[in-house]
């Protein structure tokens, strides 16, 4: 069994702050997990949940992930757009020029895009359509293989993996890659099958192309390690079983 896809991680200047704004956008449930931090929770097929933990450092250049959300109609889209911008979002031009989606960023300046109705590749998604990503064709192949994901996408050494249960596609667009700009704001929170051990999931993914990385952590339960792009995402210690049921 390979290791799920728990969460994506925000590193945010304001947590709370952010996670409102995108709570509000995808009209998600927000909590707190056990640390204290903000989390959203999926109401549809999304299957992992949006976390939000605080950094005070500040963006510095253009993501490498973003969401692509979609749209039903013209109006729909627009009422996306209208959404974002009353829940602290602004329009955004990094030099796109004339196109049919429209570029917006969240109140820290994290970057997203509203897709256009009647986009083919993203037909068959729900509103958070994919995780588009700066990335190359090896880091498509690692993350298939590290999630058990299917490629459904492999051309023009551009790819994309999907869950078999559905949700969101994971797009990789090929190069020429972004420069890497220290660490990375947005990364994955993988967690280890419920049989398994962390351990040996972090050896399986070192030998599937992976590799330790020190960001400064220090002593934590999650280890950190960086795709074959040098990306950084970590793995979860296992979630301890359930309290058993007192015996009457």
């Amino acid at each position: 069994m390979t290791s799920h896809l728990h969460a994506l991680r925000f590193d945010a200047n304001d947590p709370h702050r952010l996670a409102r704004f995108w709570a509000g956008l995808l009209e998600w449930e927000l909590t707190d997990d056990a640390h204290g931090d903000p989390v959203l929770l999926p109401n549809d097929d999304t299957g992992f949940r949006i976390g939000f933990r605080a950094t005070r450092e500040r963006k510095s250049g253009p993501n490498q992930l973003h969401f692509d959300l979609t749209s039903r109609s013209l109006d729909d889209q627009q009422r996306t757009v209208a959404r974002a911008l009353q829940l602290g979002g602004r329009h955004l031009d990094i030099g796109q020029g004339e196109v049919s989606h429209v570029v917006l960023a969240d109140p820290e300046g994290n970057e997203l895009c509203v897709i256009e109705p009647g986009n083919n590749f993203l037909a068959d998604c729900g509103f958070v359509g994919a995780l588009a990503c700066d990335g190359s064709q090896e880091v498509g192949y690692f993350w298939s293989r590290a999630l058990g994901w299917p490629l459904v996408w492999d051309q023009d050494q551009e790819t994309a993996i999907r869950s078999p249960h559905g949700g969101p596609k994971v797009t990789w667009g090929g190069p020429p890659l972004l420069p890497k700009t220290g660490k990375s704001r947005l990364h994955f929170d993988l967690a280890p099958p419920a049989d398994g051990d962390q351990r040996a999931e972090v050896e399986r993914l070192v030998s599937l192309g992976a590799e330790r990385i020190d960001i400064g952590q220090g002593e934590v339960g999650h280890v950190v390690l960086a795709d074959p792009d040098g990306r950084e995402f970590c793995v979860l210690p296992p979630e301890p079983p359930l309290p058993r049921p007192a015996r009457r």
